[in-house]
């Protein structure tokens, strides 16, 4: 069974990785470079990434590159997706209230 996605999510270095992943597949020292962690922990991200199905692992030679599961994704998106309407409706109220304030 796959690990919660919205907890996979919830950490700001596994968004990084996600995002460094959508310009394609990535190996693990290529991710690693992109920030202040050693090759180690970043590889327990990719895990959590790997067990939330956000992405997946293609061994090539000594090295493992990463890639993005979008499908996945796609389901976040579809539970999001009730609520933009009341974030649109919120976004128009503030258009709205500004521009009474311009003259």
């Amino acid at each position: 069974m796959p690990a919660d996605v919205f907890s996979a999510l919830a950490n700001p270095v596994r968004r990084q990785i996600l995002e460094a992943l959508r310009e394609g597949p990535r190996p693990v020292n290529e991710l690693a470079a992109r920030f202040d962690l050693g090759r180690p922990a970043v590889s327990e991200h990719l895990q959590v990434l790997r067990q939330a199905e956000l992405v997946r692992e293609e061994p090539r030679g000594r090295q493992r590159f990463y890639h993005l599961r979008p499908e996945r994704l796609a389901e976040v998106g579809d539970w999001l997706h009730p609520f933009e309407h009341y974030w649109r409706g919120r976004l128009r109220a503030l258009r709205d209230l500004l521009d009474e304030e311009t003259p």
